[in-house]
Parts: C-alpha cells; sequence; structure tokens
C-alpha cells in the first residue's frame, strides 16, 4: 500500500470510530435505552426477593420440583446462583425485547427524524453506517447482559450467603472459578444475541417508522419463541434462533458440555450473516429521504 493509499485510509479509519464512538454515546444517552437497562437491572432484584421470600415461607426455592430454571434451587445456598438464574428468566423475553428496540429504531428512527441522510455524508457510506449501527446494538447486548449479571451478583450477594460453586455436574469450584464462569455464561447470553440483532437491522432498513420496526422485531420475535415450543414443529425447531438460547448451562458442567453451545453459536452467526446481508442489500440500495 502506497502512503498516499495510507493517508486516505487513516482519516476514514479514524472517521468511522469517531461515529462508533457518537453512535454509542448517543444510544445509552436516550431516556429509551435507560429505562430499558433499568428494567434489566430490576429483574434480578425481584427474582432475588422472590426466592427469599419463597425460602423464607419453608418453600423449596424452585428447581425441578417448582418447574423453575435447573440451578435455582441453588441460589439460597449460594448468591451466585441468582446470576444464572436471572440470565435464565430474562434471555427468553427481556434481553431479546430491548435488543429489538434498539435494533429496530437503528435506522428507522433516523429516516422517521430526518437525520439518516446526514449521516451518510463522506467518507462514511452506506456500509460503514450500517457497520457502525449493528455494532452499536451489539455493544447493547453486550452491556444489556452485563447489567443483568451485576444486579443479580449484588443481590445475590445481599440476599444469600457466597462460597464453593456445586456445578449441575456435582463438581465444586472455588467461588474466584464460580466468578469467571459467570462472566462467561454472561458472553455465552450476548453472543446468543446477535441473531436477533441482525434480524432487528433488517426490519429498521424496510421502514421508515421506528415505532413499526420495533413493534416488528418483538412481534416476530413472540411468534418465534410460540413456535419452539410446539412438538409438532420439532423439525424445524433446531433451525430457530432461540432453540438453543438456555445451552449456556453446559458451562455449569464438569467437564463442560459443548455441543449445545456451538450449535448456538453457529446458527447466531448464520442468522447475523443472512439478515446482515439481506440489511445491507436493502440499505445500499434504498432511496434515502429522511
Amino acid at each position: 500500500m502506497s502512503r498516499a493509499e495510507a493517508a486516505v485510509r487513516t482519516p476514514r479509519l479514524l472517521w468511522s470510530l469517531g461515529l462508533l464512538r457518537s453512535e454509542i454515546a448517543t444510544t445509552f444517552r436516550r431516556w429509551r435505552t435507560l429505562a430499558l437497562l433499568a428494567v434489566l437491572a430490576g429483574v434480578p432484584v425481584l427474582v432475588g426477593i422472590a426466592v427469599r421470600i419463597e425460602t423464607g415461607d419453608g418453600g423449596g426455592g424452585g428447581g425441578p420440583g417448582g418447574g423453575g430454571p435447573a440451578f435455582l434451587s441453588q441460589v439460597t445456598h449460594n448468591g451466585l446462583f441468582l446470576v444464572f438464574t436471572s440470565l435464565a428468566v430474562t434471555l427468553p423475553f427481556f434481553l431479546p425485547m430491548s435488543i429489538g428496540v434498539i435494533a429496530g429504531d437503528s435506522l428507522a428512527g433516523e429516516a422517521h427524524g430526518g437525520t439518516l441522510r446526514y449521516l451518510l455524508v463522506a467518507p462514511a457510506g452506506r456500509t460503514r453506517l450500517l457497520l457502525v449501527k449493528y455494532a452499536t446494538i451489539l455493544t447493547f447486548c453486550l452491556v444489556g447482559t452485563l447489567v443483568v449479571a451485576l444486579s443479580a451478583l449484588a443481590t445475590g450477594a445481599l440476599l444469600f450467603p457466597l462460597g464453593e460453586v456445586t456445578l449441575l455436574s456435582g463438581t465444586s469450584i472455588s467461588f474466584g472459578e464460580g466468578l469467571l464462569r459467570a462472566l462467561a455464561i454472561a458472553v455465552a447470553v450476548a453472543l446468543s444475541l446477535i441473531g436477533v440483532a441482525a434480524i432487528g437491522l433488517f426490519i429498521s432498513a424496510l421502514t421508515t417508522s421506528g415505532i413499526a420496526a420495533m413493534a416488528t422485531t418483538v412481534g416476530l420475535l413472540i411468534t418465534v419463541q410460540i413456535l419452539d415450543t410446539l412438538p409438532q414443529l420439532h423439525a424445524i425447531q433446531p433451525f430457530l434462533f432461540p432453540h438453543y438460547w438456555l445451552s449456556f448451562a453446559d458451562l455449569l458442567r464438569a467437564p463442560v458440555y459443548w455441543d449445545q453451545l456451538q450449535k448456538n453459536l453457529g446458527l447466531q452467526a448464520l442468522y447475523a450473516l443472512v439478515f446482515g446481508s439481506a440489511a445491507w442489500a436493502r440499505f445500499t440500495t434504498r432511496d434515502i429521504t429522511g
């Protein structure tokens, strides 16, 4: 690469990074985003209080007999399990719904507000802007997941004892290693949402109404979740994006079961590729009027 090419590429790269920082800052300053994060942070608190009240009344705290996640019964013995329980509770609806709101509004909201065409000035271009939008959504995926995990950890530490972690396979590990597993699970949950993020981005590229894009994304999420529970559709369910979401529980085994985790990540990558490409094809050929 010649010096001239390098000189041109460096300003463009710096401009793109600046646009990404600006987009992330703008997204996380919005009241809607802060409200979504507050709801996500509140779910572990409610779960922790509910478990505390139930066990205080002599209840069993959930578990296989109570219809909750397999590790819910461990919360009363170790507050760290509230992290795993809270992620299991928020992953089917609260987390993807929040992603659907952010992703659905990413392009459609800008178009409706009349600011989208101003973001397309050189040297950004439509492809770079689309990548920045998707990177911002993925950032929210990670931040939202960490908010749930940190809120659950703080609540668990206040309401329940902490100590060695007994895995689902019966093996005991230190609290420090348990924290590392909790971090790995949070990352796995965040990666489970990249398919929803791509779908929301694609829907947002189809319309100029942010509300319509958000509603469509959330509606599609609910519909697919229902389809994933119908026994008559077992043949197609392994191809539905939420099918392997709860595979993160396999990180609480020794040794770790990687099969379902790998299927989940592979499926999310496929959805990201297909719907990301569809969003790019639509956005790069769309007539921007707003």
